[in-house]
């Protein structure tokens, strides 16, 4: 069984630091601020709010389809249906 070395075969010395303590020596420091981690996700809660910003944004939609149709048809020419249907 071969041993693990260097590249060109030679063994690492002891007294020479290894390539991934040296990386860690030379990782830049956090800049600003360490920030407490985030709060856990409860997934219960995230897809009621993630079902109900669906229902909501397919309500919007029908209420703004719905009003582009009438501005539709006062524009098509119906001009009094359109005047009958607000008063």
């Amino acid at each position: 069984m071969a041993s693990r070395g260097r590249l060109g075969g030679a063994p690492a010395r002891e007294d020479e630091p290894r390539r991934d303590e040296r990386a860690e020596q030379h990782a830049p420091a956090p800049q600003g601020p360490v920030l407490p981690p985030p709060p856990p996700v409860y997934y219960g809660v995230f897809m009621q709010g993630l079902v109900q910003a669906m229902q909501t944004q397919a309500h919007t939609q029908a209420a703004l389809q719905a009003q582009l149709e009438t501005q539709l048809d006062c524009l098509d020419g119906a001009y009094e249906r359109c005047i009958a249907g607000k008063s």
